[in-house]
């Protein structure tokens, strides 16, 4: 059984993992260090690597039979995505999210970690270990930033505004070249369009208020389970494309988060769909 006074536990983890095993590697990566996965932009280091095995060993320790879906462990097992649907207690961890950024030597990267029951996100962790600080978010219970020094403080997601005053993004780097420029100059519309690379930070700043929307169309469950629940515990209205929530074990579809149900309409109109 997983309890709110346990997310403190697992978020203890997740920042002994940053400590020991990415924080003192940023920046100091070797050319063997870093390997590619499918492309030249999708990487693989040894922070992520260690980070995952710290993670899941400490989950295990404690939570014995849970299952644990890592990113680094389902390139080997993706079988581990579709078996969260079912899981009683499954812990989604990306260790180091935004590793291109991080083996560049930009500290716009994050770890993510969601846990989840019987197909429900039920809690959500974003950790920059640069800062120190951490998203955290139980369902029902509302979302804070926790600073280094243990601080909390409650966020909250931006006010509804015009689309020509909205600050955003759409992920594009996964779709064909003609459907990539068309979302791209409807970017346009909004006052800035920005893109870091990072669902990780995307979210950070989609449920912190710092931007209106972002936007993806491809849905891993490492990239997106924290993060949709840190955004919905702030206020926000995340939903795939065709308007059904985001559950655990889907990865395609697309999806979108948004101050509210009308801004969602909005931008999927004005930027998804528009010609």
């Amino acid at each position: 059984m997983f309890q709110d006074k346990d997310v403190e536990l697992v978020h203890q983890f997740v920042k002994q993992a940053a400590a020991t095993e990415i924080l003192p590697r940023f920046r100091r990566l070797s050319a063997g260090d870093v390997v590619e996965k499918k492309s030249s932009i999708d990487l693989v280091t040894d922070a992520d690597l260690l980070a995952e095995k710290h993670i899941t060993q400490a989950l295990l320790a404690r939570w014995p039979t849970a299952l644990v879906v890592g990113e680094e462990a389902c390139e080997t097992n993706p079988s581990l995505i579709t078996a969260l649907r079912d899981a009683d207690l499954a812990f989604v961890i990306d260790p180091v999210d935004g590793t291109f950024n991080f083996q560049a030597g930009m500290p716009l990267y994050g770890t993510n970690l969601a846990v989840v029951s019987k197909g429900e996100t039920i809690a959500a962790i974003i950790h920059d270990s640069v800062l120190g600080d951490s998203l955290v978010a139980m369902k029902g219970a509302g979302a804070h930033c926790v600073t280094a020094a243990g601080v909390a403080s409650p966020i909250s997601v931006a006010e509804p505004v015009a689309l020509a005053e909205m600050v955003g993004t759409i992920s594009i780097n996964d779709i064909a070249y003609p459907e990539r420029r068309r979302i791209a100059a409807n970017l346009a519309k909004t006052r800035m369009a920005f893109a870091y690379n990072c669902s990780a930070y995307e979210y950070w700043m989609v449920a912190s208020g710092k931007v209106h929307f972002i936007g993806h169309h491809k849905l891993m469950p490492w990239d997106h389970l924290a993060g949709v629940l840190l955004h919905s515990e702030a206020g926000g209205v995340t939903s795939k494309f065709d308007g059904s929530p985001y559950l655990p074990g889907e990865t395609t579809g697309g999806i979108l988060s948004a101050p509210d149900r009308e801004s969602w309409a909005m931008i999927y109109r004005d930027i998804i769909l528009a010609p």
